[in-house]
């Protein structure tokens, strides 16, 4: 219930921003931008499943902040750690949704939900997310600076 508490407390923060802020067409600037942050997620995926700690290094945050839907958070030292030795393993990530917006200059927000696959250990997990990520642009490069997420709530039976 944290988490879901934290995650709306985020978007309700982000929404008051944005509707305090003139309304803006989308430029070409942000259509680079947003192209750039879906390639650098299509790498992190990538590199998240490889335990690549060079390629995980390169981009995720040296402030990285990895809140689980457990409630677990990582920095990118405890994160690249868990990847690396195969403690956790990313088998896949099926997004349902995935949407990116600007939220300042340098800053772009990723929200959706996930299906993600994973194991740790011989448990194999699978987990329906819904996430907030935060993209910062640091030295010309987008780096994932922040994830936050809760389990999706199943399909109502009818």
């Amino acid at each position: 219930m944290k988490t879901l508490f934290c995650l709306v407390a985020v978007l309700l923060v982000v929404s008051v921003r944005a509707a305090s802020s003139p309304a803006q067409s989308p430029s070409a600037a942000n259509a680079s931008a947003l192209a750039a942050v879906a390639m650098a997620d299509d790498e992190r995926q990538a590199a998240t499943k490889a335990g690549d700690r060079s390629r995980l290094e390169a981009i995720f945050s040296d402030e990285l902040r990895y809140g689980h839907s457990s409630g677990k958070v990582d920095t990118k030292t405890s994160y690249i750690a868990s990847l690396v030795s195969h403690q956790t393993v990313y088998e896949s990530f099926e997004y349902r949704e995935r949407t990116f917006l600007p939220a300042a200059p340098g800053i772009i927000l990723m929200t959706g939900r996930v299906l993600i696959h994973a194991s740790n250990g011989e448990q194999k997990v699978e987990n329906d997310l819904n996430f907030l990520a935060v993209w910062r642009e640091e030295n010309g490069q987008w780096r994932f600076l922040s994830w936050q997420s809760c389990k999706a709530q199943p399909a109502a039976v009818k």
